[in-house]
């Protein structure tokens, strides 16, 4: 068992995915219930994501769903990968939190992003625009300002029961993203688990523009990405087929499918450029037997020097997916990982 690994919090970030003959209601379920079986397992933290009028995604609510999560669990900490704060107004954020962090003390994550709506059509329904994304340094400042006590801007107004919590803020950014949580004195987090050049320099950045705050010390290092753990290599990368044909349907028709099996997505005709995105979205995860993947992840957390991994894998088989985390508790050593059985001589 690799020490690096097991030093190394392990977490999972569900995006409520839907798969065929499973409609969004029944990937919430799913959401609230993989949870439970994570924090059997001995994961860190629970993150669910927001995407709003994305099909083949139900997660729409993060705050909603996080609190769904929490009521339905004790342990693991539950959080938001991300709350997308350009969509939103920095008082209703912090009123939200408050309220989950009143309801399970000590628990809650309060992971921010900068992006906007997808789509113009989304964005218009939001009442936002790209360039919202611009200001996401200013909205965190207050955002963050109202846990603190108030805004100057607005001297007669107070967020509850936000105000006086402690709600641990995290940053999920690349370039200016990561240069903003520096300078905020902010966790980051960042994808993806391939360890690029460009992954390192923007890690690197941010340790070396890290400011001190009253919310982290020091800077802390989130690497995200997808790790699938099967018992053959060919099982593993299997199970990454589904995402990445999803992927690759929507960077060619516009629209996110629902998850299919890999034997129906292996035997569809596909166009080129169908094809070059299936392909490409097979590549540059962390797939494999439990070996392979701890070597893999060894190699990632030496070279990012990243606290935590926060994993994001998503298939159609849910008890494969299962499966894959509980292969993935046992590389890491969590303490409800179960023993592997043993080989028959």
């Amino acid at each position: 068992m690799s020490s690096v690994i097991a030093a190394t919090r392990l977490s999972v970030l569900d995006r409520s995915r839907t798969r065929e003959g499973h409609d969004g209601p029944a990937a919430l379920r799913d959401t609230v219930r993989l949870a439970q079986e994570l924090e059997a397992l001995g994961y860190h933290r629970f993150w669910v994501s927001e995407h709003h009028g994305v099909p083949g995604v139900a997660g729409s609510a993060p705050t909603v769903l996080a609190a769904a999560v929490a009521a339905a669990t004790s342990t693991i900490r539950v959080g938001t990968g991300g709350v997308m704060l350009p969509n939103h107004q920095p008082l209703v954020v912090a009123e939200q939190f408050g309220v989950l962090e009143s309801l399970f003390p000590g628990r809650i994550d309060m992971g921010l992003g900068r992006s906007v709506g997808f789509t113009d059509g989304i964005r218009r329904a939001l009442g936002r625009d790209k360039k919202d994304a611009d200001d996401f340094a200013a909205q965190l400042h207050e955002l963050l300002g109202w846990f603190a006590g108030g805004q100057r801007a607005h001297p007669q107004v107070h967020a509850r029961p936000a105000e006086g919590l402690r709600v641990p803020p995290y940053v999920l950014a690349t370039g200016e993203g990561a240069a903003i949580a520096a300078r905020a004195g902010l966790p980051l987090v960042i994808g993806d688990l391939r360890g690029r050049k460009k992954l390192l320099d923007a890690v690197e950045g941010y340790r070396s523009g890290f400011e001190p705050s009253e919310w982290s010390a020091r800077p802390y290092v989130v690497v995200a990405g997808t790790v699938a753990v099967a018992a053959t290599e060919e099982d593993a990368r299997r199970l990454l087929v589904p995402e990445a044909w999803s992927m690759a349907y929507s960077r060619t028709h516009g629209v996110f499918p629902p998850l299919l099996p890999p034997e129906r997505i292996e035997a569809l005709t596909m166009t080129d450029r169908e094809r070059g995105f299936y392909l490409a979205g097979l590549e540059g995860h962390i797939a494999g037997t439990e070996e392979q993947v701890a070597d893999a992840l060894e190699t990632v957390i030496k070279d990012t020097g990243a606290d935590e991994v926060l994993v994001t894998t998503s298939t159609y088989d849910r008890d494969a997916l299962l499966g894959s985390f509980r292969r993935l508790a046992r590389v890491a050593d969590l303490p409800g990982a179960v023993p592997a059985r043993p080989t028959a001589a």
